[in-house]
């Protein structure tokens, strides 16, 4: 039998992966640094693989997935905008970005832990979710 957490951390992590994706690409055009911008596409790719293998996961047990909450979307698409709209630039887009990577990092860490029932594999992909967000986030700060 599939334990539920599985199938609950599947999902949480296919929002969370879903939302890195369209919010990297969100900024993609403001950047001006090209070492920033391969940054990002480095970290845009790592997360499409890791989603890869997560589809896999969700395929196995007959899931389809979850996306990000309407108003999750929404309320970042909106950040978003009126930041970049004041002041547009590398900074701007480390500082959004930086955001949503601890935002990442404590909701993941959050769903490890509430469904710590979940099996190895799954959590597997949260970890390596969880350390790839921190990883982006340190190196940001170059730009802050």
């Amino acid at each position: 039998m599939i334990e539920p957490d599985t199938i609950k951390l599947l999902r949480e992590c296919d929002a969370g992966i879903k939302m890195g994706v369209k919010s990297i690409d969100d900024v993609l055009d403001h950047v001006k640094s090209n070492r920033l911008l391969e940054l990002l596409q480095t970290c845009r790719d790592r997360h499409e693989e890791l989603d890869r293998d997560l589809q896999q996961l969700l395929d196995q047990y007959g899931d389809e997935g979850k996306d990000p909450s309407f108003m999750a979307e929404k309320m970042a698409a909106m950040k978003t905008g009126m930041k970049l709209g004041m002041n547009d630039g590398d900074g701007t887009v480390a500082d959004l970005m930086t955001d949503g990577c601890n935002m990442g990092v404590k909701s993941l860490s959050r769903y490890l832990n509430q469904y710590a029932a979940a099996d190895e594999a799954s959590k597997n992909i949260t970890k390596k979710l969880i350390e790839l967000e921190s990883r982006l986030a340190v190196d940001l700060r170059d730009y802050l």
